[in-house]
């Protein structure tokens, strides 16, 4: 039996055998575990979309030109056209979900508004979609080896490239995606 929040706060690496398009070769943050399932952020699928657009999209004029690099990821397959903004520190907003005392989940308006204005986060991911689980689902896949779970690693987040985070957030649990085979079970 699992406790609640087992998952929270850790990586969710896709073995190499995971065959669903939506997660292969993915890396998924785990914003909430309970009894009632899960709901995580994939942060290494990049759209070809940036915060701007998404911006334009909801009416938000910016107020600052520098919004960084403006990466829009997928984050799920869940809701695709709803935004998630993952960020520290984890200041309050009309909708946000503090995961731990650095880091936040933020589902409402006002985080863009702010973004755009230059009075955001910190640090932020954007993501449209979510990935979710339901009761037990995610137990049940941890039990049939689809993924690699551990501690996250905010660094593997912010700051590595989104195309190397799968084999980043591996190699932080001493584990070496290359060496796996992606033909479990078969000799």
């Amino acid at each position: 039996m699992t406790s609640t929040n087992e998952f929270t706060n850790h990586f969710l690496i896709a073995m190499p055998n995971l065959a669903d398009p939506n997660f292969f070769h993915s890396v998924t943050y785990i914003c909430e575990h309970s009894p009632d399932g899960a709901l995580g952020i994939v942060i290494n699928r990049p759209l070809d979309l940036t915060l701007m657009e998404v911006l334009e999209h909801m009416h938000i004029a910016p107020e600052t030109i520098d919004l960084g690099p403006g990466t829009v990821y997928l984050g799920g397959p869940v809701q695709p056209e709803r935004g998630f903004v993952l960020h520290r520190p984890p200041r309050r907003w009309d909708s946000t979900l503090q995961i731990t005392p650095s880091l936040a989940v933020t589902t409402s308006k006002d985080i863009l508004e702010a973004i755009a204005k230059g009075q955001g986060p910190e640090r932020a991911l954007v993501a449209l979609g979510y990935a979710g689980w339901g009761p037990g689902q995610l137990e049940q896949e941890m039990a049939d080896n689809a993924w690699l779970s551990g501690p996250a690693d905010e660094s593997i987040i912010f700051d590595i490239e989104p195309e190397k985070r799968w084999e980043a957030a591996a190699a932080a649990m001493g584990v070496d995606l290359s060496r796996l085979s992606s033909d479990v079970g078969h000799a």
